[in-house]
């Protein structure tokens, strides 16, 4: 083990173009887009035949097929074949959470260099059966005469053949993600008009970003693709007030297609280093890795008044702060995942209540509005898309970069997560 902590270099990410569900990646896998994130960032790189100490990457809709996605997206990515690797899963955290963990081992001296990474398809979902099916074919599998093949069969009735699809929902309250984000919408008291402006400036943001180029050696072609076909150049905030609410149908419903997140096929990358390997192999440091924090929400309400779920964010960033001895304010750019316009404007709305900090985060004051202005420069998941897994790396990078070329700077990663959590990080240049 080192005598002390080393720092941890982002040296830069890839990632293939995003897609909405059902369109250019309908017929791929996740194995198969991971595997085309890491080779595009083991070519940029330079890695190929290389043994590095470790592969980190996860998804959350995955079939049983997917059990060892990360170790054999690493076979197939060009990487030396002693690679280690391992899946991860933290619903929407689960890259950031990739990365995190690869940047202990380096930090601590066990490795020297990883790829952090997640992918996911809301294309190719596993579709299940009712137990009396699944029973039916492990009994008719195990007969060993026609008869006792066939005689399970039989008793099967025609509803014992519905198929049943993975919801986008919490098994604790049986609410969806959107329907929750509604609840917090109204709690917070954040209007249709508000959360259209953030969407469509999320839009504008990443349009520009693609034509000015800043996307070119982030994002490799694939499927067809050579940009996230999410991306609406010619969005508006008077187009976006002709949709009609998603989750709440009713006159106070806020939350629409537009101002939401879609269901979206990806998959991205990361590879960190220690300062030593980086310099060795030539390649410059970005950003470095300095804080990262986790933190869960009482969205159910077992312990209390029920919590917002996407609210846990507001928890990990003071705990970073608090570390670091800095405060909200002192960050040149905020990368704040859009998983819901309203979501991001609760977590905005709430460090801003000195209520909330003192009762929720146990402060004596709030944490303070942040500048917007440093707010998504590039866009972010309304704009990008969001395959679950994938978008905490695709932040990472576009982050990393941004500082890159500012040449000096501190940024926030925040990323809410299904199950009422949230995974944050500081990088600083």
């Amino acid at each position: 083990m080192a005598d002390a902590l080393r720092k941890v270099a982002i040296l830069g990410g890839m990632r293939i173009p995003f897609a909405r569900s059902n369109t250019a990646y309908v017929d791929l896998t996740n194995l198969g887009m991971l595997t085309a994130a890491l080779t595009a960032l083991v070519d940029r790189f330079g890695l190929r035949g290389l043994r590095i100490g470790e592969v980190a990457a996860g998804a959350v809709i995955k079939h049983t097929r997917d059990a060892g996605m990360a170790r054999e997206a690493t076979l197939g990515c060009g990487l030396h074949p002693h690679t280690p690797a391992y899946d991860v899963q933290r619903a929407c955290g689960t890259s950031l959470t990739a990365l995190v963990q690869i940047a202990h081992r380096i930090s601590r001296g066990e490795i020297e260099c990883g790829i952090a990474g997640g992918t996911d398809s809301a294309s190719d979902i596993p579709i299940t059966y009712g137990r009396k099916l699944q029973q039916a074919v492990l009994e008719s599998a195990r007969g060993r005469s026609a008869g006792e093949r066939i005689k399970p069969w039989l008793r099967l009735r025609p509803l014992d053949f519905k198929p049943s699809v993975p919801a986008i929902s919490e098994p604790s309250t049986g609410l969806s993600m959107g329907e929750h984000t509604e609840l917090m919408a109204k709690e917070w008291g954040i209007g249709r008009r508000e959360q259209d402006e953030l969407a469509n400036a999320s839009h504008v943001k990443a349009a520009a970003a693609w034509k000015e180029g800043f996307f070119d050696d982030l994002v490799v072609p694939f499927g067809g693709l050579k940009i996230d076909n999410n991306l609406r150049a010619d969005s508006t905030v008077e187009k976006l007030g002709r949709l009609r609410p998603s989750f709440d149908r009713s006159a106070a419903g806020t939350l629409t297609a537009g101002n939401s997140t879609p269901l979206t096929d990806g998959a991205s990358s990361v590879l960190v280093a220690s300062e030593d390997w980086a310099k060795q192999r030539g390649l410059p440091v970005q950003a470095y890795l300095t804080c990262s924090a986790a933190a869960a929400v009482d969205f159910v309400g077992t312990a209390g008044p029920r919590e917002g779920l996407l609210m846990a964010p507001t928890y990990a960033v003071p705990d970073m702060l608090d570390r670091m001895g800095i405060t909200l304010q002192d960050f040149d750019l905020y990368e704040i995942h859009e998983a819901f316009a309203a979501q991001v404007l609760c977590t905005l709305k709430a460090w801003e209540s000195e209520e909330y900090c003192r009762t929720r985060l146990g402060r004596k004051a709030a944490l303070g509005p942040i500048d917007r202005a440093k707010l998504n420069l590039k866009g972010s998941s309304l704009a990008a898309g969001h395959p679950f897994a994938a978008t905490g790396t695709r932040i990472v990078a576009t982050l990393a970069k941004q500082l890159a070329q500012r040449g000096s700077g501190r940024g926030l990663v925040s990323v809410c997560t299904a199950g009422g959590m949230g995974v944050t990080a500081i990088l600083e240049r």
